[in-house]
Parts: C-alpha cells; structure tokens; sequence
C-alpha cells in the first residue's frame, strides 16, 4: 500500500463534505465505543487488568530479543518455519517464492492489516497468483478496490445500498439485495475460494513465545479455514506480537475482545501451534511463520513511542475519537488510521512526510482512557510535534524553518515575561481595533470560523491590583476581610 499521509487535509476535507460517509461513521459511537465501556464496567477488576497487560507488554519489549528467540525454538520443535524479515519487501518476496516454489495459483486470506503494509496482494498478483481476502469486510473492499477503513470494520464506510450496488456490478446478483442475502452470497463465493486455494495467509493478534502458538481472533470463522483446509499455512506478524506464556493469553484476550467490539469472547478464538502432525485429521502440511521488523526496531529504540507497539489493534482509541468519527480512516493515507495510526503511521512512513498527523487530534485524552494497555497517546503525538518543530531526536524529520523556529523562540520567551506579555497583548488590542482583521494572513484560519475574542482595555492583574488598592483605600487596612 502506497503511502498518502502527505495528504492528510486535503481528504479530511472531503470526507467531512461527504455526507454519506458522515451517516455511516456516526454509528461508531452508539455501536463499538458503547458496547466496550458496557463490557469494560461489566468485567470485575478491569483497570486492575488493564495494567497488568500494560506491564506484561513493557517487560516484554524490554527483553524482545529472548522472547523472539524462546518463540523461534518452540515454533521450530513445532516443526513450523520461522522467518524474520527486516523489511516488508522480505517479507512480501518470501512469501511470493514460497508460493511459487509450491505452484500456488490461489490463496486465501484472514484479515492482516501487517498484509496490507507489505501490499502483498499486489505483489502476490505480479506473480500470477490470486489473493482472496476473506473476512466479509476486506472482501468487500477488495471488490471496491480501496483498502480498510477502520481496523475492526474495514467496511464501515460503506452503506448496504453501496454494498449491494457493489456486488450486482462485480459478482452479478440483484442490486436490491439485503444485508442477510449479501451476506450469503458472500458466504457461497468464499466457500468454494475455500476449497480450491493451496495457502491460506493469516495475521495474528499474538504470538505465545513458551509454546510457540499463533492466536487469532475472529467472529466468521474465516481465520480457522484459512488456517485448516490449505495445504500451507503462512501467518505474517509484527515482532512486537508476541507474548511471554500461554498463562497470557487469557487476559489479553479479554482485553482485545472487549475493547474491541464489547463482547466477552469473540465467535473464534483459533490456536496454532505448527503444522497437522500424524495423528491430525486436517490441518496444513507446512506452516510458516513470517516475523517482520520494517520499522518497528525505530520505534522500539525511542524511549518516548516505544509504548505504540502495545498496541493490540482493538480499534478502541478510533471508536473514541472525535477526530477519527469525522474524518475517516482513508484520510489518514496509510494501513493505521485514527490516534494510534497518528503516531505510528509517520514513524514507519516518513515523519515529514506525515507531519499532518500528529496535529490530527484534539488532544481530549479520550484514545488513552479507551485503550485496553493504556498507551498514553497524546503524550506521544505532542512529543512528534516537538520533533518536527525542533527536530531534537530525529533532526532529519524536522519541517519547521528557521524563521518558524526563531518566531517560536520569540514567542516563548515572550510569554515567559508576564510583563512583557501583558504590555503585547495590550498593544495587539489597539492594533485589532483600528485595523480590520481580515489584512492579518496569519489569522485567516481562525477568523473564517469564528471571530477573535475581545482583548479588555485591563488585564486581570492590572484590575487585580486596582481591587486591592480600593479595598486598602476603603478599608484602611491590608485589604482582607472576613467572609
């Protein structure tokens, strides 16, 4: 997936103007959000679990190296493959000689949005090969040919009326159709997909580094074929997925299922641990395990944004904010949108060239109180505007110029003298009375909107000091009183 986070006004701009997409994104709150502060405030304990996950994830990254290594052994013992790949083209041309090795002329995925940073499709049909997506969602949007909207709900900008218009141009049927015949169609297409493909390609939401076992969690059941009814398994996972023990799983699949879409437990929760063994009665015959850095070991060295790669990709941070609820997940231009895709998405795709989207946020704190570890985003998002203003960690990122910088250190030092501040604004006062404030370029941003507050003739300190010196007039004292 070609990377657009350079344009991230420019889409923001449309979609808020595209007011059917507005309609579809306003059911995140009422749906997903709600549903996960039901479930949250239902699970006993949950803020007690809430940090647990937190501190399993921080030891974990601190010792990535063991855990990776521990996982690699077990994996193997298992009699699967293990890979690293240092960047997403290794990972994609691995896959694509695996297939082509093996004469795969079709393969079946469950949903991988690490799939979606590597463009695999694309580089598995160079090759010849046809990727099938198979959660409902991604189906849907590999026929529009446009890629997901939202990490949960790929589709969900999307009406049903669009869906159906949709099939009865790519597949043919009724453009009338309802949801429940859309869906059933779907189900017949992918059901025969299915039976013909020879690998299937899967995510993974965690990695079990003392068993060797790659968990995936969904509601249609599409991981569970992709990972049984192939002949070759490949699961492709960020390094930053696994987990110390099996005894974790447990909790973390509380907190991903509930902050994701409010259940207890999602439909399929599907183990693997390696290929069938004898004894089997289905399963792949090979299984290979793709662990793909492309970036991630950047963002791990910084001891500010290391915490974005807790992440468990729930969704929850998009459902909560105000931003994602009105922009969308396109604008973003890349695989991670909403607050969570504001930190990441620049960190793997260029800072400079996504400079737009640590601004994208109101800073409400509202992606940090939904989000099952507790990343503590906005955090992350003012210490990137920092880099790219002053450029102190990553000097190469940084956009501002040297006249922006010099203004910015004049204004700091400005507003670090009270007194000089209170005599600026005062003169700015009489300025903006005598001058329209249309003739000020740099407030047409504001004054479009809204209009400037007025500036008082008096200071609060200066009125301040003027109550005292009438209460010390009028009381002959030091002007306190008993109340």
């Amino acid at each position: 997936m070609r990377a657009s986070t350079q344009y991230f006004k420019q889409k923001s701009t449309e979609t808020l103007h595209d007011l059917k997409i507005q309609e579809n994104l306003a059911g995140l709150y009422p749906g997903f959000h709600e549903a996960r502060i039901k479930a949250s405030s239902d699970t006993e304990d949950w803020d007690q679990l809430k940090e647990r996950g937190r501190r399993i994830k921080a030891h974990t990254l601190d010792h990535l190296d063991y855990y990776l290594e521990l996982l690699e052994k077990n994996v193997t013992n298992a009699g699967g493959v293990v890979v690293f790949a240092d960047t997403a083209k290794d990972a994609s041309e691995y896959v694509t000689k695996l297939a082509k090795s093996r004469g795969v002329k079709s393969v079946v995925k469950s949903k991988s949005m690490l799939s979606e940073e590597m463009s695999l499709n694309h580089h598995l049909e160079i090759e010849g090969i046809e990727p099938i997506e198979t959660d409902l969602g991604e189906y849907i949007v590999q026929l529009a040919g446009e890629t997901p909207y939202h990490i949960i709900a790929p589709a969900i900008h999307k009406s049903s009326e669009e869906v159906a218009a949709l099939f009865s141009e790519k597949i043919g049927t009724e453009p009338t159709l309802g949801i429940e015949d859309l869906t059933e169609v779907a189900r017949k297409q992918l059901r025969e997909k299915f039976i013909s493909a020879d690998m299937g390609i899967t995510g993974g939401n965690f990695m079990v580094a003392d068993t060797g076992t790659l968990a995936l969690v969904t509601n249609e059941g599409n991981g569970r074929m992709c990972t049984s009814m192939p002949r070759i398994h490949v699961a492709i996972v960020g390094m930053e997925k696994v987990i110390p023990s099996i005894t974790d799983l447990g909790l973390f699949l509380r907190l991903l299922i509930r902050s994701a879409t409010g259940q207890w437990i999602s439909s399929y929760v599907t183990t693997v641990s390696g290929p069938k063994r004898s004894k089997d009665i289905d399963g792949p015959e090979e299984f290979h395990l793709v662990i793909v850095d492309n970036g991630r070991s950047r963002i791990l060295a910084d001891p500010v944004l290391r915490e974005s790669l807790y992440c468990l990709r729930c969704g929850a941070c998009l459902n909560a904010c105000p931003v994602y609820r009105k922009v969308g997940g396109h604008s973003y231009g890349w695989v991670y949108p909403g607050p969570i895709g504001a930190v990441i998405s620049p960190m793997l795709t260029g800072l400079s060239r996504g400079k737009d989207l640590p601004f994208a946020s109101t800073l409400c704190g509202s992606c940090k109180e939904a989000c099952p570890v507790k990343i503590d985003i906005p955090k992350m998002l003012l210490y990137l505007r920092n880099q790219l203003s002053e450029g102190t960690h990553y000097r190469s990122e940084r956009t501002s110029g040297l006249l922006e910088r010099a203004i910015s250190m004049f204004c700091g030092r400005l507003l670090g003298n009270q007194n000089a501040t209170a005599k600026a604004v005062k003169f700015l006062g009489k300025v903006l009375k005598i001058f329209p404030k249309r003739i000020f370029p740099f407030l047409q941003g504001w004054t479009r909107f809204r209009d400037l507050p007025e500036i008082p003739e008096q200071s609060f300190i200066e009125r301040w000091r003027d109550s005292r010196h009438i209460d010390n007039v009028d009381g002959g004292g030091d002007g306190n009183s008993e109340k």
